[in-house]
């Protein structure tokens, strides 16, 4: 068979389409974790942010010296990045054979044998029904021990500085017997986690030729029930879907993880207003405290951007404040660039100098850092059941993996191996991880 070889940027969504694609491709191509042994190479891309887009743009100009040493080899460009400015990359990149969007995995065996360098093929159209829910995927780039399973695609909430329903369309979601389908073959082949996938989760629903609804909280019930040896995660909620149903139903199964990631961008209602998050500080702060009262050991964590369009210093203070009122355990932080076809590209200035957004973010970083650390203090003296999903880079006597509040734990390895469930009572940390010995 021929080989492939795919590079994967961007978010877990990306990392779960690669696999479908792998699939789609299995009759004629073979994964290959080697570059020097590929007929195919595909690059998954991410246009989220704009330093994403330009670590794309490089990593195409190193192969296009490459390709000239290899006759037959084809190089295909996948997602967003695709859907976003496919003319421009044609134009700019004669590297390229074939482009295909998030929805035209299906054409990739066309358009491959269709296309060449010198007369690429595109296929770039979004769909309104694909869900690709009756591929199974090729586990292609994960560790054994954890799978990802996309549960929808796409997304309706238009925040005006996100590009996803432009890139990947509006929200459509899987039947849910082909979710539990898929996690119940994970779990089969020895899989003992699984991530749930969407753009926001929080609005998944499927509705059957009788009438009968199956929402997410329903949904993660219904994984959970497949097996108390098998973890459930789900990324990513978007606030204003999270119900009390859900944080009842994560609550209530011990295999769903104590761990929510809860997007906040912003600690300003001005800030949220104009980024259309279409909920506000205090709405926010009261799902919070519903998390907290319902699952008091659940890990928090969030994304924020720093320098959006507009913000004052007061806004920056107020997202400094919502930190500490929530007290994350983790966050993922970012200085705000403009994604051409947004709507705040269209309405807003970019008026924050990159100065300015530079120094508030290292404000947030170092925050961060801060409660990161004193949430990980907290957990020292503490027990806790971790799943193993390797050797540390520390040491290969260690062994690390990760609690239910998604907390990576370092430990000693003892007689255990990958995928083993391991109980380990934390001795130090730092803001970043923990350590223990097992109990």
């Amino acid at each position: 068979m021929k080989k492939l070889y795919i590079e994967t940027y961007g978010c877990q969504m990306n990392v779960a389409d690669s696999e479908v694609v792998a699939a789609i491709l299995s009759d004629e191509y073979e994964i290959t974790h080697a570059q020097e042994e590929a007929d195919l190479i595909l690059i998954n891309t991410c246009s989220v942010r704009d330093n994403a887009e330009q670590r794309i743009r490089k990593r195409l100009r190193e192969l296009k010296s490459y390709k000239n040493k290899k006759e037959h080899l084809k190089i295909g460009l996948l997602g967003c990045m695709a859907e976003r400015i496919k003319e421009r990359l044609l134009d700019e990149e004669s590297t390229l054979d074939f482009i295909a969007g998030p929805d035209a995995y299906r054409s990739l065996p066309r358009l491959i044998s269709e296309s060449s360098y010198k007369q690429p093929a595109f296929d770039v159209m979004l769909s309104t029904t694909e869900t690709y829910d009756e591929i199974e995927p090729v586990r292609c780039d994960t560790n054994g021990v954890s799978a990802f399973i996309s549960i929808m695609r796409g997304c309706n909430n238009f925040c005006t500085y996100c590009v996803v329903p432009y890139t990947r369309g509006r929200e459509r979601s899987r039947n849910p017997q082909t979710i539990l389908r898929e996690a119940q073959t994970a779990l089969d082949n020895g899989y003992k986690e699984v991530t749930l996938l969407g753009q926001n989760v929080n609005s998944y629903h499927w509705e059957d030729e009788t009438g009968k609804v199956t929402n997410f909280a329903q949904l993660m019930a219904l994984v959970a029930q497949l097996s108390p040896q098998l973890r459930v995660r789900f990324a990513t909620s978007h606030p204003k879907d999270i119900s009390d149903e859900l944080i009842e139903t994560i609550a209530r199964y011990p295999n769903l993880c104590k761990y929510i990631h809860l997007p906040v961008q912003a600690g300003s209602n001005t800030m949220l207003k104009r980024m259309n998050r279409v909920y506000t500080r205090e709405y926010y702060l009261d799902r919070i405290a519903t998390i907290r009262r319902l699952i008091p050991d659940c890990a928090i964590a969030t994304d924020i951007i720093a320098g959006f369009c507009g913000e004052t210093e007061e806004d920056h203070q107020a997202t400094l404040s919502l930190m500490r009122e929530v007290g994350y355990d983790y966050a993922y932080m970012f200085k705000y660039s403009v994604r051409e076809g947004t709507m705040a590209a269209k309405k807003f200035e970019d008026d924050v100098p990159d100065e300015v957004k530079s120094r508030r973010l290292e404000e947030i970083i170092a925050l961060q850092q801060e409660l990161s650390y004193q949430s990980n203090l907290k957990d020292v003296g503490k027990s806790f059941e971790i799943l193993v999903e390797g050797v540390s880079k520390r040491s290969d006597k260690q062994l690390f993996g990760r609690n239910s509040q998604n907390k990576v734990i370092i430990f000693d390895c003892g007689n255990h191996q990958k995928g083993d469930y391991v109980t380990v009572t934390v001795t130090d940390c730092t803001a970043a991880t923990l350590m223990g010995v097992e109990r």
